[in-house]
């Protein structure tokens, strides 16, 4: 696998992505949308899983507004720093750039999916609202059922316009992530006129996909992460 950083132009000025190449002719490309905490050692490391099975895959630093840069898991007081300038048209346009940048190098949008964990799992969300791709997937995506500190708008109103295919994974033990209205996005999706599918796990909590958080649970990892695969398997187009 090759691996390179590289400078999107947007409109708010320029954007550096992580990008992971597999060998051999790619299957697809994803973008990988980050958490909370920057583009960091944990989010590198999924976007070369992905490339291991076969995708493109494209890191965008969203925070570059901010000036970029990681904040540790256990340093939550600095997150807001990164939010600063951060709207989600502003995050919509920079998906379009990654977007733009996977279309130049022959990827059309059915063979394009996108997947986020934390905040990131609501950018994945709010893509497939906006944006017709091939696939998307959310890892216990704050802000989509329930507003919180980070994302005082919830997208729950929005869930009529999802015009990608969704997968959702929520623990059932994430205490910003009530159950009931994961359910009532279950119930609400059954109308969008695409294929979505909402997989609940347990005993997991807010950040179980993560191995280098405490909430890290490695069979709901492991699970979770081989339904994503299989989700761009079904989804995204040859």
């Amino acid at each position: 696998m090759d691996t390179a950083e590289i400078e999107l132009t947007t409109p708010d000025g320029p954007m550096p992505i992580y990008q992971v190449t597999p060998d051999g002719a790619p299957r697809g490309a994803v973008v990988i949308v980050q958490e909370a905490f920057g583009v960091n050692d944990h989010i590198k490391d999924v976007t070369r899983r992905a490339a291991e099975a076969g995708y493109l895959a494209a890191a965008p630093t969203l925070f570059h507004r901010a000036g970029g840069g990681v904040v540790p898991y256990d340093d939550f007081t600095k997150v807001r720093e990164l939010f600063k300038g951060l709207t989600d048209d502003g995050i919509l346009a920079d998906v379009d750039a990654t977007l733009e940048h996977l279309h130049q190098a022959g990827f059309a949008d059915e063979q394009i999916g996108i997947v986020g964990w934390c905040f990131g799992g609501r950018v994945a969300f709010l893509v497939a609202a906006h944006r017709e791709l091939g696939a998307a997937v959310t890892f216990y995506g704050g802000g989509i059922v329930a507003p919180n500190p980070l994302s005082p708008t919830a997208l729950m109103d929005q869930v009529e316009g999802v015009q990608t295919p969704w997968l959702g994974l929520f623990g059932d033990e994430d205490t910003g992530i009530p159950v009931d209205g994961v359910e009532e996005l279950r119930v609400r999706l059954q109308k969008t006129p695409v294929a979505t599918d909402i997989v609940r796990y347990a005993d997991a909590g807010h950040g179980f996909h993560c191995d280098a958080r405490p909430a890290y649970d490695e069979d709901a990892a492991r699970d979770a992460w081989s339904r994503t695969l299989r989700w761009f398997t079904q989804h995204l187009g040859a």
